[in-house]
């Protein structure tokens, strides 16, 4: 691929843009998102203190859930920060290997969610299907062993892709990133360089480690649902259902927003700009907002907990 003459030769600094094409508006779109970046930082600090004060909370279920909560607070945190500052402050410039550190820290923590919907499935999987095994199943051992697994995967998987841009890619079109955070499909399609190897490594990653939940936390549900419409008493039934429909809700809008931003940014040629950017910044601000909320409404031990902090 033929390297145009106008480049730039590893850049030290890079501009995000924030969402193009609604610059002049960003600052009003800053206060729903700083006050849903609020209600994401207390509504999972609140589930993390719940879960860990609690000792009737502390069974694989609920670490898991403690473990999702502090995932979003660190999702969130990563990106909501520098976010507003473009938005309100227009500090837009940021350092090229801090928007690597950046990209890292955002593609590994939404791989570590990931993970942690598929524990949660699991978990799910065992206590309704095979009841009298759960607790010898999922030990405390266990447990920290999937968290390890679940964290190490995607750092590990995630890791080559700074490699692959800093070793692979030195010239670059622009230093102008339209988008709001450092994404790794919008660092590279800075490049003026072949990045074929960059695209399917991507690819790579996404499949390896979302699709690969993705089919295993819906097989689980599908199982979970065959054996609860089996129980003889709609009571059992209803309760068995209840259990699973937080995680349901989460897994939903978590697997919906995050392959709508994948495919886009790859396929979505004809979608506008701002669009995307939009629904890419909902994506990873909306999980983390709704999370607490409907673990803390549809969780009846949590809730109740919840109660006995804020009496009325």
């Amino acid at each position: 691929m033929p390297i145009s003459n106008i480049t730039v030769f590893m850049p030290a600094v890079l501009t995000l843009v924030g969402i193009p094409g609604l610059e002049s508006v960003q600052c009003w779109i800053g206060i729903p998102f700083c006050a849903m970046y609020l209600i994401a930082l207390v509504g999972n600090s609140l589930l993390l203190f719940i879960i860990k004060s609690e000792y009737s909370l502390h069974k694989p279920m609920y670490i898991f859930l403690g473990m999702l909560g502090a995932t979003d607070i660190a999702l969130d945190s990563s990106i909501m920060l520098k976010m507003l500052g473009i938005f309100w402050f227009q500090m837009s410039e940021i350092y090229f290997d801090s928007c690597l550190l950046q990209m890292w820290f955002i593609h590994t923590l939404q791989g570590i969610e990931s993970g942690i919907l598929l524990a949660m499935a699991l978990d799910r999987y065992v206590a309704i299907c095979y009841p009298l095994r759960h607790a010898i199943f999922f030990t405390h051992q266990l447990v920290t062993q999937i968290g390890a697994v679940v964290t190490l995967r995607p750092a590990m998987l995630v890791a080559p892709c700074l490699v692959l841009i800093k070793c692979r890619l030195q010239f670059y079109h622009t230093t102008v990133i339209s988008h709001s955070y450092c994404e790794h499909m919008a660092i590279v399609k800075l490049a003026a360089e072949n990045v074929w190897i960059n695209k399917m490594y991507g690819l790579f990653v996404a499949f390896t480690v979302a699709g690969f939940d993705l089919i295993f936390i819906t097989l689980s549900y599908i199982l979970i649902f065959i054996t609860v419409f089996r129980l003889p008493q709609k009571e059992a039934r209803f309760k068995a259902f209840n259990t699973c429909i937080p995680h349901i809700c989460v897994f939903l809008q978590f697997y919906l927003l995050a392959f709508f931003s994948f495919f886009t940014h790859r396929f979505g040629s004809h979608i506008p700009p701002y669009i995307h950017i939009l629904f890419s910044s909902i994506y990873v601000l909306v999980p983390p907002f709704l999370n607490p909320l409907v673990y803390g409404v549809k969780t009846k031990e949590i809730r109740i907990h919840v109660v006995k902090m804020f009496p009325l």
